[in-house]
C-alpha cells in the first residue's frame, strides 16, 4: 500500500472570481474566500481561512500596493502586480507565480499512481490548520527559517518553528525561530503567524521535491516574494518586518562575561585586571545568579548580601570606563512579595480557573551546573498595565548608571496559558519573546542614557528590530563553535542583521587554549563578540601565549569599529545582514554555497573561522582579487586554499575593489574622540564608498582615474596592490591597474 500523506488535510479544489479592485482580488474556494493583494512591490499577500487573532505588530510596513489586474484564462486566472504576476488555476486548486515573465515558483507536481497530486497542493484541516505543498527543482537550495544550527540549506530538512529552550546548539531546536524561507531561484515565502509552523524543505519522508508548510492555525496568511537577488529578498522581506535599529557605537566593543561573578569585589578585580593587562573591553556583564537572588528573582532588586553598596559597584565600575550589563527574565518567583502583587494587579498569565499560571521549571536541564530555578508566575505583556510596569521598572535601574539589559529565556510559555488579550499559548508562546524584548528595548529608549539596546536570546519575525541578538548556550568545544558560526549566519539569511555567540563556549569542560584562541579570533569578527561562559573566559586564565594573540584580535576588532558601524548603517537601510553567508554574499557561484561556515563580514572582508584542532583550514575565494590581511599578498579566485592557519591567525581577506574604514587602537570607546576612520585602507582600485558619511566616489572615464571626495583632512590613505594613492585637499586619486 501507498504511504499517503497529510490525509487528514482536505484538498482544495475550485476557485471562482468573486471581485477585482485596482490592488486585489477576491477569489471563492470552497474553504471560503480567499484574498490575494499588491502588498508592495515584489510582494503579494495571500489570505483564507478563519478570524484572526490579536495582531502583535509583526507588520512593521503598511500596504504600498501598485496596481494589480486580473485576467481570466480558461478557468485560470493571472494577477499581475508590476514585475510579479501570480497564476491561481482549479482542480487542485494551485499556484504558479513569475519574476519579469520568468516562472519562479509554482505548486508541488508531486503525483500519485493512479492519478493526481499525492500531496495536497493547498489543503485545509478542520478549520485548525492549513498546508501549502510547493515545487523545488532538483539541486535547489532553500535558506532561511531562523536561527539553526546545522547545514544552512534546509533542503532535506524538517524545521519547525516553535521556540525552544535549547539548551544548545546541537539539534533543530533553536531560540529564534522566523516562518521565513527564501530560494536563490528568486522566490521567498513567509507565514504571516505567531502560531507553530512545521516546514517539510524537501523532506524525504513528506516528499524530496517539494516545499510543504503547515501552519496550525485556522489563517491561512502568506507573502509571496519575487526577486533577482537573495539581498532582493531580505529587502523585501525586512520593509515587511522591520529593519534593526542602530545600536550604539560601544555595543561593537568586546563585552565579557561569566556565569557569574560570585561578589562586587571578584567583578570589579575583573574589571581592573582587564585595565591592567590592557585587554580591550567595553561592556561587564553580571549573569542570572550574579546580582540577583535565584529563590525570588526576577524582581528588579540587588542581592543585598554579594552586592550591599550598587550605587558604589557602579561608580568604580564606571571610573574603569566599563559599561554594565544585567540579566534579567520575564518570570517572577512564587517567593518574591512581588509575585502576590502582580497577580492581584492581573499583570500575569493566567490558567483556564483565571488562577496565576505558576511554571514549574524541569529540574533535570540544570543537574549540578546551574542553580534549579524557582516556581514563577510570567508577566503578562498583552496586558497594557504590565507592559506599562515592567517597561517602568527598569527606570530606577539605568538612572543608577546600568547601561544594557541581557533579556534571557522568554521560550517558557505553556500553551494552555490565557492572556490579557484574550490569547492562549499556543499563539502567544512565538511572539513573546518579541513582546518582551521590545518592552525592554522601549525602556532603554526612555531610561538609559547611553543608547538603546539589549542583549536579547530568543525571538520571532520582528525581532530583528529590536538588537542584539545572541545564540543561546553552545557546548565548548569545536563542533559547538562551527555550529554558532551557522547560527550566526542563519540569523543573518532570515532578516537578522546584528548576532553574537558565547566565546568559548557556555557549558562543558574548561575549553584548551588553541580552541579558546580560535573561538575568540572568530567571536571578534562577528557583528558583535561576548565572552562567556560557566568556567573563566577572561584570556589570562589561558596562558601567556593565548593573552597575547586575544589582545592582538581585540585590537584589531577596536580599529575595526568605523567598518563595523557603517556595515550597521547598511543593514539599518537595507536589512542585509553583517555577517553575510556565502550563497547570500555570492548567488551566481553555486561553488560558495558548499562553504557555510566562512562568510563575509560586510562587503569587504572574508572571514574563514579555524574550526578543527591543528589550524587546517579551508578558504573559498570567489571570482576576482582578494588581499591576504596577513601578508597583503593577492590572490585571484575563484580558488579553494587548503592551509594550516598559525594560531595567531584566521584567514580574513579584503576584497579587491573595497574600501575599509579603520579607526586608532583603544581599550575602550570612550577613549575614541572621533566618530569617523583614521584611515581608509583599499584593497586596489576602490569602486564603492559604501555608507561613509559624506564620501563620495567618481570614476573618471578618460584615464581610470577613481576620486574619493569629501575626506576630512586627518584621514590617512593607503593602497594594496599595484593601485598608486595622490592627496589634493579633501580628494584621494586612485591610479593604476589592479
Amino acid at each position: 500500500m501507498l504511504y499517503e500523506p497529510f490525509q487528514e488535510f482536505r484538498r482544495l479544489e475550485t476557485v471562482r472570481l468573486e471581485a477585482a479592485a485596482s490592488d486585489r482580488v477576491r477569489f471563492t474556494t470552497e474553504a471560503g474566500p480567499l484574498d490575494i493583494a499588491a502588498y508592495a512591490p515584489g510582494v503579494l499577500r495571500l489570505r483564507a481561512g478563519g478570524p484572526v487573532g490579536p495582531d502583535y505588530g509583526l507588520l512593521a510596513s503598511p500596504p504600498d500596493p501598485g496596481a494589480a489586474t486580473c485576467t481570466e484564462l480558461g478557468g485560470a486566472y493571472r494577477i499581475d502586480a508590476g514585475s510579479m504576476a501570480l497564476e491561481i488555476a482549479p482542480r487542485p486548486l494551485r499556484i504558479r507565480m513569475f519574476l519579469d515573465g520568468e516562472v519562479v515558483l509554482e505548486s508541488t507536481g508531486d503525483g500519485h499512481i493512479r492519478g493526481g497530486p499525492r500531496i495536497p497542493p493547498v489543503g485545509v484541516r478542520d478549520s485548525t490548520g492549513w498546508l501549502l505543498a510547493l515545487g523545488l527543482e532538483s539541486g535547489e537550495a532553500v535558506y532561511g527559517l531562523g536561527e539553526k544550527y546545522g547545514p544552512l540549506n534546509r533542503r532535506g530538512q524538517r524545521v519547525v518553528s516553535w521556540n525552544e529552550d535549547a539548551w544548545g546548539v546541537n539539534a533543530e531546536a533553536s531560540y529564534k525561530n522566523v516562518p521565513f524561507a527564501w530560494s536563490p531561484r528568486g522566490w521567498g515565502v513567509y507565514a504571516h503567524t505567531t502560531s507553530r509552523v512545521v516546514h517539510g524543505v524537501g523532506y524525504p519522508a513528506w516528499s524530496h521535491r517539494s516545499y510543504i508548510l503547515q501552519v496550525e492555525e485556522p489563517t491561512l496568511d502568506l507573502f509571496l516574494f519575487a526577486a533577482r537577488t537573495p539581498a532582493g529578498l531580505l529587502e523585501r522581506f525586512t520593509h515587511l518586518t522591520g529593519r534593526p535599529a542602530l545600536p550604539p557605537r560601544w555595543s561593537f566593543g568586546a563585552w565579557m562575561s561569566r556565569a557569574y561573578y560570585r561578589t562586587a569585589d571578584e567583578a570589579l578585580e575583573v574589571a581592573r585586571t582587564l585595565r591592567a593587562r590592557r585587554v580591550p573591553c567595553d561592556v561587564l556583564v553580571l549573569d542570572g545568579r550574579a546580582w540577583l537572588r535565584v529563590e525570588t528573582r526576577f524582581g528588579f532588586e540587588w542581592d543585598p548580601d554579594r552586592y550591599p553598596d550598587p550605587a558604589g559597584f557602579i561608580r568604580d565600575l564606571k571610573a574603569l570606563g566599563f559599561r554594565l550589563c544585567l540579566w534579567e527574565y520575564p518570570y517572577v518567583s512564587v517567593r518574591s512579595p512581588l509575585f502576590a502583587e502582580l497577580a492581584a494587579r492581573g499583570f500575569l498569565l493566567r490558567t483556564a480557573g483565571d488562577a496565576p499560571y505558576v511554571y514549574e521549571w524541569d529540574p533535570a536541564p540544570f543537574g549540578t551546573l546551574l542553580t534549579p530555578l524557582p516556581p514563577s508566575g510570567i508577566v503578562d505583556f498583552t496586558h497594557p498595565g504590565a507592559y506599562a510596569w515592567y517597561r517602568d521598572a527598569h527606570r530606577p535601574l539605568f538612572a543608577a548608571g546600568v547601561d544594557v539589559m541581557k533579556t534571557d529565556f522568554g521560550e517558557q510559555i505553556p500553551e494552555d496559558a490565557c492572556a490579557y488579550n484574550g490569547d492562549r499559548g499556543a499563539r502567544l508562546h512565538n511572539v513573546y519573546p518579541l513582546l518582551f524584548n521590545r518592552c525592554v528595548y522601549e525602556a532603554t529608549q526612555r531610561y538609559a542614557a547611553a543608547g538603546a539596546v539589549v542583549w536579547g536570546r530568543s525571538g520571532w519575525t520582528g525581532s530583528q528590530r529590536y538588537p542584539v541578538q545572541w545564540g543561546g548556550d553552545p557546548q565548548a568545544d569545536w563542533e559547538g563553535l562551527a555550529a554558532s558560526v551557522r547560527g550566526a549566519l542563519s540569523w543573518g539569511m532570515s532578516g537578522g542583521a546584528f548576532y553574537s555567540h558565547d566565546v568559548g563556549g557556555f557549558f562543558g569542560p574548561q575549553p584548551d587554549p588553541e580552541l579558546y584562541i580560535r573561538w575568540a579570533q572568530a567571536g571578534a569578527m562577528c557583528s558583535h563578540t561576548r565572552f562567556h561562559g560557566t568556567t573563566p573566559r577572561e584570556p589570562w586564565h589561558y596562558g601567556e601565549e593565548a593573552e597575547r594573540i586575544v589582545r592582538w584580535w581585540l585590537e584589531w576588532r577596536y580599529r575595526l569599529l568605523p567598518y563595523l558601524e557603517a556595515c550597521a548603517a547598511e543593514a539599518h537601510l537595507s536589512g542585509l545582514p553583517v555577517m553575510r553567508a556565502m550563497p547570500l554574499a555570492f548567488p551566481d557561484d553555486p561553488a560558495a554555497a558548499a562553504f557555510e561556515e566562512q562568510y563575509l563580514l560586510g562587503p569587504a572582508l572574508l572571514v574563514a573561522p579555524v574550526l578543527r584542532p591543528g589550524g587546517r583550514v579551508r578558504v573559498y575565494l570567489p571570482a576576482g582579487g582578494w588581499y591576504d590581511l596577513a601578508d597583503q599578498s593577492r590572490v585571484v579566485g575563484p580558488r579553494v586554499i587548503d592551509g594550516i592557519a598559525a594560531l595567531d591567525r584566521m584567514p580574513v581577506y579584503g576584497r579587491e575593489g573595497c574600501l575599509l574604514p579603520l579607526g586608532p587602537a583603544a581599550q575602550h570607546t570612550a577613549e575614541l574622540t572621533s566618530n569617523g576612520p583614521a584611515e581608509l585602507l583599499a584593497f586596489g582600485r576602490p569602486r564603492s564608498a559604501m555608507a561613509l558619511p559624506g564620501l563620495t566616489l567618481a570614476v573618471d572615464a578618460a584615464d581610470g582615474t577613481v576620486r574619493l571626495r569629501g575626506l576630512p583632512p586627518d584621514v590617512r590613505v593607503t593602497a594594496w596592490g599595484s593601485i598608486r594613492v595622490a592627496r589634493r585637499g579633501d580628494e584621494a586619486l586612485f591610479r593604476g591597474a589592479e
